[in-house]
C-alpha cells in the first residue's frame, strides 16, 4: 500500500506494529495509524496535527482524531508526508522536554 510506503518514507526510524488493529508507527511516542474502509481510508495522526493541518484539511470528514480520505478521489500522499514529518517533530519536543525533567 502506498500509504504505508509514504509513512516508511518520512519516518524511516520508526518502528511499525499494530494497534487498534490498525498499522501504527512510532517514534518517540504514536506518529499514526491508519485502515482501510469501505469508502475511505482511515487517518490518525492524533489530534495535534489534525488542529495544526486545518486548513489543508479542510476538504476532509474529520474528528478530533482521525481523517477520513475517500476512495476514488486520490490520496493526498505529500500531506500525510507532512503530518508524519511534523509528528515526529513534536514526538521529538516532547521526549526532549521528558529528560529535562
Amino acid at each position: 500500500m502506498r500509504i504505508r510506503a509514504t509513512i516508511k518514507a518520512a519516518a524511516p526510524a520508526a518502528k511499525e506494529s499494530i494497534a487498534y488493529r490498525m498499522p501504527a508507527y512510532w517514534q518517540d511516542g504514536p506518529l499514526v495509524y491508519f485502515a482501510a474502509f469501505k469508502k475511505h481510508v482511515g487517518f490518525y495522526p492524533l489530534p495535534e496535527a489534525i488542529e495544526e493541518f486545518e486548513a489543508r484539511l479542510a476538504p476532509y470528514a474529520k474528528a478530533k482524531g482521525s481523517i477520513q480520505f475517500p476512495l476514488g478521489k486520490g490520496m493526498p500522499y505529500g500531506l500525510i508526508r507532512d503530518i508524519v514529518r511534523s509528528r515526529i517533530k513534536a514526538n521529538a519536543r516532547k521526549a526532549a522536554e521528558k529528560k529535562k525533567r
